[in-house]
């Protein structure tokens, strides 16, 4: 079993930045691949962003390509994404996932093990 705890969501404007964190339980952290996702009120739950267990493949959706970038710490048990140039769109609550995968595998539907309860975005024009 997998805890997953997100944070470093908030209030930002237009064209800021945020850096949320995605701290796992657990001992192997290394085998998870791990992604982020995102729902806004009324809308489906969206892909934004993989990175496989030892950080090397990456895959970003197309609404953040860019402006976005995600990377682990496996010695902290935490996956990071750093938002920049954020968009009124980008507001969301956002969502870590988890899921026990080869080394160099990313997913990008959501069809994850693990989920955390997620953390606001909000973005202020």
């Amino acid at each position: 079993q997998v805890q997953l705890v997100e944070s470093g969501g908030g209030l930002v404007q237009v064209g800021g930045s945020l850096n949320l964190s995605c701290t796992a339980s657990g001992r192997t952290f290394s085998r998870y691949a791990m992604g982020w996702f995102r729902q806004a009120p009324g809308k489906e739950r969206e892909f934004v962003a993989a990175i496989c267990g030892g950080g090397i493949m990456i895959h970003f959706s197309d609404y953040v390509k860019g402006r976005f970038t995600v990377s682990r710490d496996n010695a902290k048990n935490t996956v990071y994404l750093q938002m920049n140039a954020l968009k009124p769109e980008d507001a969301a609550v956002y969502f870590c996932a988890a899921k026990m995968a080869p080394p160099r595998v990313v997913f990008t539907s959501p069809n994850y093990d693990y989920w955390g309860r997620g953390t606001q975005v909000t973005v202020s024009s």
